[in-house]
């Protein structure tokens, strides 16, 4: 046997029976295990595992049905227009006809935005409700798989001719398919006397049904969707089209083209002669922008789930969608990360739930998450507000501490309840205004009141300056959706400012223009005016200018102008009540995570910085201790490359092959070498030469260096003062 631990010294030959050690096989340790491993209490751990895991799967759910409902209007225009084109084909008389004369090709040019990370969800739910609801015969290709025309074939006919066993065809007829599949290089003729005899078993089949449910499966149509179209080489596409035109008459063949940026880009591939093959119809998806505020407002402008992020911490992934990858998807990650990370970190995340499941867990919280509680900053701040009997409870008496923490739960999904409302309240008037003064988006605005005391900023001060000028109507539409809003809000402190707003609405309505009063204003205000016509001398035309200026400053307002400044005085005092910062809060860090640094250091890390880390100092990540060095010492213990880095960062603009070679042999053979060496033994040995040249090639390959011709043994640097 090969094993050591069962050897024999036995001379003789024979065959030997070993009992199994009596040791545990290590189990594989599963997503809560290695979620508890840097907890204190594991008991605690799990609960916040299982927590952390019910609210995003529930999370989760909301962004899957957000994205049927956002895809339904695309989706349902698509299948319109698929079914409108399978109707054009009919199977008359053994033989293909087709309704138009050119032998056209139906394409719908699909623009999904320049969020391409985003495409392969889109598109794989569009397969899936083609394949339930249109045709079972749906091909995807992407560039990467089709760099030639026979790889594109090839490839189309696997993924249609593959789904033979789920047409249920006769064993005689299956294996005919498979022995011209093998046969024939994937030409377009198979595929259509494939097609042609999965036609004819489902017409004959049919027959026997007196269903007419079916009539419209019997010749479903071939749908081929291209990912990615800008990234196809023109050549492959423009004989694609061109010999699937030849077999239009014969195949119902459709084409969908996955755009990321301007349906133009199908004339700029295609030649003219080509795209005039296809029959081309546009469709537009919803942009990324309009569905991240979507996602916003369903996941966290909402008091559906107990989890919030701070206002820094919405800012570093709205910037990461805005300035890298316009990714939905990736936010929704990210949002992810941010659920995990508060609830591994957040010893009192246990309370991050429903309320009435609060309030549960809460009278059965332990000392020691009592003390967690003591020790939280809000918390701290406000047993400095008590008095000094409150103070002495709330720091020694645990069941004091768990009722006033019950109250101060309250008190914080009260605030969620009613910062919501208010918030779109102030977003529906401020997003009309010009130059969005407090942002277009609700997230701006969102992320401002987080931040601080946002009717302190000269932003609201100009936004209500506007507010001051709204127009009668646009007044009285803004009112009419703030109604609806409160309508909609399950807040019970609110209800009077629903009221109020709904007073509001009847006063305008019921407001008549005071004419009397107008024209008295008028008549008041003529005999400046008609004194200014008049010939005068300098001194009587400053005396009128300035009576003109008097008359305009103590100018009466209106009934409206009064009622108008009434409104917007109201909305000052809501924000001024309901859109206070939630630091403001105790008890805030239960629901909010604000560790803003964590996620930018994870989600939008920097390569550059990360690499030479890696490199100069391996311990970082390997956390060996031998690899620990002071004083720029290099270890001959490192890895090779990062040898071969620290020594390459001590030369300047060209390094030479042979020095940097002679250096990396002294670093390795540091322990071995002795001052008895001969010059022989000092000549490199071909496994170190092998491993410097493999620590070479490693750092050419990451960027770091590359091939001169100004000298052949040298090398030059391209990083940190290299050119």
């Amino acid at each position: 046997m090969d094993d050591t631990r069962c050897a024999t010294s036995s001379v003789s030959k024979g065959c030997f029976v070993f009992k199994p050690s009596n040791k545990k096989r290590k189990t594989s340790l599963t997503t809560a295990d290695y979620f508890n491993a840097g907890l204190k209490d594991v008991e605690d751990g799990s609960v916040r595992f299982e927590t952390s895991q019910s609210l995003w799967q529930e999370m989760k759910l909301e962004t899957e049905q957000l994205q049927e409902e956002l895809n339904k209007k695309l989706f349902d225009s698509l299948i319109e227009f698929l079914r409108k084109s399978q109707s054009e084909f009919q199977r008359e008389k053994n033989e293909w006809s087709c309704r138009t004369k050119s032998s056209e090709i139906p394409a719908a040019a699909l623009v999904l935005g320049v969020n391409v990370t985003d495409h392969d969800v889109t598109l794989k739910s569009l397969s899936e409700i083609l394949l339930a609801s249109v045709t079972p015969y749906v091909a995807s290709l992407q560039s990467k798989e089709c760099p030639g025309i026979k790889q594109l074939l090839q490839k189309l006919l696997v993924q249609l001719m593959g789904q033979v066993a789920d047409v249920e065809l006769d064993s005689d007829e299956e294996k005919q398919v498979q022995v011209s599949q093998r046969r024939k290089r994937c030409p377009m003729a198979s595929l259509c006397g494939w097609y042609h005899s999965i036609t004819k078993t489902n017409l004959t089949r049919s027959k026997k049904r007196t269903s007419s449910s079916f009539q419209h499966l019997l010749f479903p149509p071939v749908v081929v969707i291209l990912k990615d179209m800008e990234c196809f080489t023109p050549k492959v596409l423009q004989d694609f089209i061109t010999i699937s035109s030849l077999y239009s008459q014969e195949l119902p063949l459709i084409l969908l083209f996955g755009i990321a940026t301007s349906p133009m880009i199908i004339h700029r591939m295609l030649s003219h002669s080509v795209s005039s093959l296809l029959c081309i119809e546009l469709f537009q998806s919803v942009s990324c922008t309009q569905h991240l505020g979507t996602v916003i407002n369903k996941l966290l402008l909402t008091t559906q789930f107990p989890f919030r992020m701070s206002g820094k911490v919405l800012q570093v992934l709205t910037n990461i969608f805005l300035y890298h990858d316009f990714s939905v998807q990736n936010f929704i990650k990210g949002l992810q990360f941010s659920v995990v990370e508060h609830f591994y970190s957040q010893a009192l995340s246990v309370l991050c739930c429903h309320l009435s499941e609060a309030k549960k867990r809460l009278k059965s919280l332990s000392h020691n998450q009592c003390e967690n509680i003591r020790q939280l900053p809000s918390f701290m701040s406000y047993v400095d507000l008590q008095d000094s009997d409150s103070q002495i409870k709330l720091l020694t008496s645990d069941s004091f501490l768990k009722d006033e923490a019950k109250i101060l739960l309250e008190d914080l999904h009260a605030y969620h309840e009613n910062y919501i409302p208010v918030l779109k309240c102030l977003h529906e008037f401020t997003c009309c205004l010009p130059k969005y003064p407090l942002g277009k988006q609700i997230r701006e605005l969102h992320c401002a009141c987080m931040e601080k005391n946002v009717w302190e900023s000269e932003e609201y001060m100009s936004a209500f300056e506007l507010l001051r000028m709204l127009a009668k109507d646009e007044l009285m539409a803004t009112l009419q959706k703030c109604v609806e809003i409160l309508n909609s809000s399950s807040s019970k402190q609110l209800s009077n400012t629903l009221k109020k707003l709904e007073e509001f609405l009847a006063r305008f309505e019921c407001l008549e223009g005071s004419v009397s009063s107008e024209e008295h204003l008028k008549d008041g205000n003529t005999s400046p005016r008609k004194a200014l016509q008049k010939r005068t001398n300098l001194y009587h035309l400053q005396k009128t200018l300035l009576e003109l200026k008097e008359s305009r400053r103590s100018k009466k307002l209106n009934n409206f102008e009064a009622l108008r400044l009434e409104v917007v005085t109201f909305l000052d005092s809501l924000v001024r009540d309901y859109l206070v910062p939630p630091e403001t809060k105790t008890l805030h860090e239960i629901l909010y995570f604000s560790s803003a640094s964590t996620l930018r250091r994870h989600l939008n890390a920097a390569p550059r910085t990360a690499l030479h880390m890696a490199l100069n100092n391996p311990y970082c990540y390997l956390k060996n201790e031998v690899l620990k060095s002071d004083g720029g010492v290099i270890s001959n213990l490192a890895p090779d490359i990062c040898i071969a880095y620290r020594l390459h960062l001590e030369c300047g603009r060209l390094i030479n092959l042979y020095d940097w070679l002679e250096a990396f042999t002294t670093v390795v053979t540091a322990t071995e070498r002795t001052d008895s060496d001969s010059m022989a033994s000092r000549q490199v040995d071909e496994v170190i030469h092998a491993r410097f040249i493999r620590a070479v090639s490693e750092l050419e390959l990451l960027g770091f260096i590359k091939p001169t011709k100004l000298k052949t043994d040298h090398v030059a640097r391209l990083t940190w003062g290299g050119c």
